[in-house]
C-alpha cells in the first residue's frame, strides 16, 4: 500500500474504533468469541478419548479427522460443543408447542412462576425488616444478627428440609419453592434497603427536624428518594437468587416439570447436551429478569429528574 492510502485507511479504522456501537459492544462481543474458542478446544480435549474409545470398541479404522469429528457430533459427550448446545436449545424452544411437556418454554414457565412469586414475598420481607431495623435500634441488634446468620447454611441443605416440613403443614406446589425463592432473595433486599434507609445526610435529617417533619415524612420525602438506588441494586441481585431458590427447590421433590427437573432428567439419563441446554435457559431467564428491572430502574430514574 502507499502513503497515501494508509493515510486514508487510518481515519476509518479511528472511526470505526470510536463508533459508539464498536466502543459498547466490541469488548463483550470479543470475549463472547474468546469463550467459544477456548471452549471448542476444551470440548476436543474432553471428548478426545471418548471418540477414540468408541472407534477402538467398534474396530473401525480411524482417523485424527474422524476423532476430531466425533468430538464435535458426540451423543453424549463430557462437555458438549458450543453449536450442539444452541441446537438442542432452539429445538426445545421451537420443535414442540410451548406448554408440551417436552418444551422448555414449558419448563421455563414453571421455573419463572415460583421465581417470581418468591422474588415478591421476598422483597416484600426485606423492606419490611430493612424499616424495622432503621427504625428501631432494639431490632437493629437483635433482628441484624440473625439476618446474616440465617444465609450461612447452604441452601442445598435446608431446601429438602423446608420441602419436608412445608409438606407436612400440607403446603405443596408451587409455594414451597417459592417460600425457598423468598429465602434466598430476602436477605440482598433486606441488607440493601438498611443501608439506602440510613444514607441521607444526618445534617438533612435534623433539617427535617427542624422543619417539624414527622417520621412517616421523614421516611417518604428523604429515606425513600435515597434509598431507590440502592433498591434496584438489591433487587437486580436478588431476582437472580431467586431464579436459583426456584431451580435448587425443584432438585429435591423430583419435580416433572421445571428447568431443575430437566438438569435433574439430564443428569439421570447422562444427557449432558440437554443439562447444559437448561443451564442456557436458566441464564437467558435471568438476563430477561434483571434487563426488566432495568428497564423499570431507568423509568422511575427518570420521573425523579434523573439523566
Amino acid at each position: 500500500m502507499t502513503s497515501s492510502s494508509l493515510a486514508l485507511a487510518a481515519p476509518a479504522r479511528a472511526a470505526l474504533g470510536s463508533h459508539p456501537l464498536t466502543e459498547r459492544y466490541g469488548p463483550i462481543l470479543t470475549m463472547v468469541l474468546a469463550l467459544i474458542a477456548v471452549w471448542y478446544v476444551a470440548a476436543v480435549a474432553m471428548n478426545w478419548h471418548l471418540v477414540k474409545d468408541g472407534f477402538e470398541r467398534e474396530e473401525t479404522p480411524y482417523t485424527v479427522s474422524d476423532i476430531l469429528a466425533g468430538t464435535m457430533d458426540a451423543e453424549r459427550p463430557l462437555l458438549p460443543a458450543p453449536h450442539q448446545i444452541a441446537e438442542n436449545f432452539f429445538d426445545s424452544i421451537f420443535g414442540y408447542p410451548p406448554l408440551a411437556p417436552r418444551s422448555l418454554v414449558y419448563h421455563s414457565l414453571v421455573t419463572l412462576s415460583a421465581t417470581l412469586l418468591g422474588f415478591v414475598l421476598g422483597a416484600g420481607f426485606g423492606v419490611a425488616l430493612a424499616l424495622m431495623i432503621v427504625h428501631s435500634r432494639v431490632l437493629e441488634r437483635s433482628l441484624l444478627p440473625w439476618i446474616i446468620c440465617s444465609q450461612m447454611v447452604p441452601i442445598l441443605a435446608l431446601a429438602p428440609i423446608f420441602i419436608v416440613v412445608l409438606g407436612a403443614l400440607g403446603l405443596q406446589g408451587l409455594l414451597p419453592k417459592a417460600i425457598i425463592s423468598a429465602y434466598l432473595c430476602f436477605f440482598p433486599i433486606a441488607i440493601g434497603m438498611v443501608k439506602g434507609f440510613t444514607s441521607p445526610d444526618p445534617l438533612q435529617i435534623e433539617l427535617m427536624r427542624t422543619w417539624s417533619a414527622t417520621p412517616r415524612q421523614v421516611l417518604w420525602k428523604l429515606r425513600w428518594p435515597a434509598a431507590v438506588p440502592f433498591l434496584f441494586a438489591s433487587l437486580k441481585v436478588a431476582i437472580t437468587i431467586s431464579l436459583i431458590g426456584a431451580i435448587v427447590a425443584e432438585l429435591p421433590t423430583g419435580a416433572e416439570a421445571g428447568i431443575g427437573a430437566r438438569l435433574l432428567a439430564g443428569s439421570y439419563y447422562g444427557q449432558t447436551v440437554q443439562l447444559w441446554s437448561a443451564l442456557v435457559a436458566s441464564a437467558v431467564l435471568s438476563w430477561g429478569l434483571i434487563s426488566i428491572i432495568a428497564l423499570v430502574e431507568r423509568g422511575v430514574n427518570r420521573s425523579m429528574g434523573a439523566r
